[in-house]
Formats: structure tokens, sequence, C-alpha cells
């Protein structure tokens, strides 16, 4: 009975949006196997991202939007304390590489941006899409891949807050 209620719950809170933003959950399951084109036009397989250590994955609807940007900035503000732990960062939507050229060099984010026109990876995380007009957007979520497997998962991501969420629940995983 607890289990359906804790369902019920869950599925309440993802259909009217009552998800706190940063909380997440931790899950534990085969992070995708990926690949996807950087701003630089290179390509970027996921896998040997995950090899070099903890991963963060996260989605953006768009480059240089005001939200995006503060998430972005948020990660590249935490970068070298992550970095000293040895998490790797990977910034995702359907922008292409030229606008996440762009984005990365207008915030000087130390990470690549994945330009994910098609999707593919969009899907391969489960990552909801928005419409605007004629644009279809990534809802702004945050993966945590460890060891090949994601171990945390946030569907209501934060946006200035988004390196303290991963920073905590990395302290919860030591």
């Amino acid at each position: 009975m607890k289990t359906h209620l804790l369902v019920l719950a869950a599925l309440f809170n993802s259909l009217f949006g009552l998800a706190h933003a940063g909380e997440g959950e931790k899950v534990s399951y085969a992070a995708p196997a990926v690949s996807g084109v950087n701003q630089d036009g290179k390509d970027v397989n996921f896998a040997d991202v995950y090899a070099k250590g903890p991963t963060v994955v996260f989605f953006y609807p768009k480059a240089d939007t005001p939200g995006c940007t503060k998430q972005a900035c948020s990660l590249r503000d935490a970068f070298a304390d992550l970095s000293k732990d040895g998490v790797q960062v990977l910034g995702v939507s359907f922008d292409k590489p030229e606008a996440q050229k762009k984005f990365q060099n207008k915030f000087t984010l130390p990470y690549d941006l994945i330009a994910d026109p098609e999707g593919k990876i969009v899907a391969a995380f489960k990552v909801e899409k928005m419409l605007k007009g004629v644009l279809s957007l990534a809802k702004r979520s945050c993966f945590l891949i460890k060891d090949g497997k994601v171990v945390w998962q946030d569907y209501a991501a934060s946006t200035d807050q988004q390196a303290a969420d991963i920073k905590r629940v990395l302290g919860e995983l030591k």
C-alpha cells in the first residue's frame, strides 16, 4: 500500500510540476551509450567521458537564454572544485554546434556543449521535450553518472543552484 502511495505521489508531482528543482532522485541504471557533436564539430562518445570519472550531463532548453545561462554558469563557477573530484561535465541542447560555440565563448564555459538537433541524446536520457512555436526544446534536466551508471537524475533541474545540487549528491554518495 505504501509503495502505491509513493508511486501515485510521484506521478502527481510529475504531471502537475510539483517536483522541487534540484531535489532529484537517486537511481541506478546503465548510462545511455550515446555520442554527439560538440561546439567544435568534434564527435564526443559519452562512454569515453564516463570512463574518465563521475560525469554530469545536463540538458537545457536553448543556449544563451536567461535560465540556461544561469544553469551553465553555475557549473562553470564550480568547475574547478568539481574537477578536483574528477567530475566531467557535458551540456546538451537541441542547438546546433555554431550556437553552442557562441554560448561557450560568451560565458567562458570550460566544458563541452553537445549539439543534439535531432534529439537522439534527449531521447536516450528520456528527457521531456517542450515546444515553443516551431522549436523543440529539451526540458531542463540533470544526471550524474558514476561507474557507467546513472546514480542521480533530476527532471526539474535547478538553474543557479545546479552545481550545489551536484556537490550535495556527490557528498551523499561518498
